[in-house]
């Protein structure tokens, strides 16, 4: 996902980030859910949460 598709929906939740990292952005939006605030986290190679909106940057090596 684009760092400004990230930036919007931080900012539809009221999230005020435009200077975060993009990691620091994803995870205060899993707060806002209500998820675990687990992207890129150490431990996302197992990962069990096969739906997750971010799964697919979390497991990059270098995920942000």
């Amino acid at each position: 996902m684009l760092v400004s598709q990230i930036q919007q929906q931080a900012n539809d939740l009221g999230i005020r980030g435009a200077k975060m990292r993009k990691g620091d952005l994803i995870r205060a939006i899993q707060s806002a859910e209500g998820n675990a605030a687990c992207f890129g986290a150490e431990w996302r190679f197992s990962c069990s949460q096969m739906d997750c909106t971010w799964r697919e940057d979390c497991l990059k090596k270098n995920p942000g």
